[in-house]
């Protein structure tokens, strides 16, 4: 008797936790009241706190935000690698939007023609230079080995090449027209634009497994520690056994960082990128490198900022059918199964507060599709409701106690509860692992409310009928059946 008190109470104590994170506008109202009031033990002036509040998170559907095209720079990939290269590079963009929280950004690619594209939405960045940051704050790393001494002074004599031919038009009065039709007519120009120096190599921070902030044990700069993964480990050690006494350069974004001369072949997968800076410049630089490392680079060619694409008034029609949809299951169960159903009806409002909790506290972006998910798992909870309220008036037509039917109507119940929710939810769970970013919030609201489903009318339900046992109550057989 005092363990089911015990289990009442902390069913209460969550029910009012849940709903007022869920909605703590009333709550709050009533502390700004009792403070009003300005009570006082002894000289201790008493204030009362507002309950934690967190605001929902919407998707871009629903609140608007950026949509970002890049533009993929695929020159220096072989095309048989060009499926791969672009799908990591989706990968780690849509890892690096997501590493402060569960969001729902759309990031997807397109291919037009020559051109590799990557298109970004962000949900609630209503400023594009703020994406942009988050974006472009991603670095491109690559290692590029020394060319040979032939191959440098060809491209050194081509560049000199072009620019005495352009010194010499500019003497004869051309203009940048002509002189860039004229360029264009030289063979081989192409080679003015390589960098005389290095050449890139297929190690890049694609297959970087971490990145850490250290310290020269000599001169205590700060340096930054990478690590590769397998497969990088693999390219570092073949890259460096073919350069040993030879200048390994290591460029981010383009720009020469370090080039230390390789000493020995180095197996270990891990390397150290040194330069001049300072502390707080290396740490961002890890910190960047883990959040994602793109494997190949991207030029941002288009930025705006857009409205919700279905707006306030789909949220709203949204809410209003839920709600009425909610009211109806409310009715339902209270005229088909009575007294049974005012149990339901509660397990049900503690539910969609827990529901909504979670989304807050995870926090999960909603969208449509993920209030459908939601919804649907409303359902899923009333099923679980009316499959052992049916169980448990076919057990009291047989003359069983409310101790007993409840008893066996749970048991009987389970199976068809466990395996209706168990279905549902591989399914969930498989649209989640294969599919876009709407779908896994679908996926993800369905299977965050199957699991609290469960909860609620298992325990919830169970534990509210069990206070009826051995009670006045439990005689009026009409509230049963």
């Amino acid at each position: 008797m005092i363990k089911q008190k015990l289990i009442i109470i902390f069913i209460f104590i969550l029910a009012v936790l849940a709903i007022n994170l869920s909605y703590p506008k009333y709550f709050d109202q009533g502390v700004d009241f009792i403070n009003e009031k300005e009570l006082s033990i002894g000289s201790y002036q008493i204030k009362l706190p507002h309950f934690l509040d967190k605001e929902f998170k919407l998707g871009l559907d629903l609140q608007g935000g950026t949509h970002l095209v890049y533009e993929a720079d695929l020159s220096e990939i072989a095309e048989e690698d060009y499926e791969n290269s672009i799908q990591g590079l989706r990968d780690v963009i849509e890892r690096r939007v997501n590493l402060f929280g569960v969001s729902e950004p759309l990031v997807q690619t397109q291919e037009t023609g020559s051109h590799h594209r990557l298109i970004v939405e962000l949900p609630g960045i209503k400023d594009p230079a703020q994406a942009i940051k988050e974006i472009g704050e991603t670095p491109f790393l690559e290692f590029k080995e020394q060319k040979s001494a032939d191959e440098t002074q060809k491209i050194l004599d081509k560049k000199q090449e072009i620019q005495d031919r352009a010194a010499e038009m500019q003497e004869q009065g051309k203009g940048y027209e002509e002189i860039s039709a004229e360029l264009d007519k030289i063979e081989d120009w192409e080679l003015a634009m390589k960098d005389p120096n290095f050449q890139v190599t297929t190690l890049t921070g694609k297959y970087l497994k971490k990145a850490e902030l250290g310290f020269d044990q000599t001169t205590y700069k700060p340096m930054i520690l990478i690590e590769f993964d397998k497969e990088g480990t693999k390219l570092f050690a073949e890259l460096t056994s073919r350069n040993i006494g030879k200048p390994l350069a290591i460029y981010i974004d383009g720009f020469l960082i370090s080039a230390p001369t390789v000493q020995e072949q180095i197996g270990g997968g891990k390397a150290q990128i040194t330069g001049q800076f300072t502390v707080e410049e290396a740490r961002e630089l890890a910190r960047n490198l883990n959040a994602g490392a793109l494997p190949v680079p991207i030029t941002l060619i288009s930025q705006q900022t857009v409205g919700p694409t279905l707006g306030a008034v789909s949220l709203d029609t949204s809410l209003k059918a839920g709600i009425f949809g909610f009211i109806t299951l409310i009715v339902f169960m209270l005229l088909f199964y009575r007294f049974m159903g005012v149990f339901a009806v509660v397990s049900m409002i503690i539910y969609v507060a827990l529901v909504l909790s979670l989304f807050k506290l995870i926090p999960v972006t909603i969208t449509l599709a993920g209030i459908g998910g939601f919804i649907l798992s409303i359902g899923m909870a009333v099923d679980a409701n009316i499959l052992i309220f049916s169980r448990m008036r076919e057990e009291m037509e047989d003359g069983k106690s409310l101790s007993l039917a409840l008893k066996d109507g749970f048991n009987r119940a389970w199976p068809s509860i466990r395996d209706g929710n168990i279905t549902t939810l591989i399914v969930a769970l498989i649209l989640f692992a294969f599919g876009s970013s709407f779908v896994k919030g679908f996926a993800f609201t369905l299977s965050l409310g199957i699991l609290i489903s469960m909860f609620s009318a298992i325990f919830i339900t169970k534990n509210l009928l069990q206070c009826f046992v051995n009670t006045r109550l439990e005689k009026m057989k009409k509230l049963w059946k």
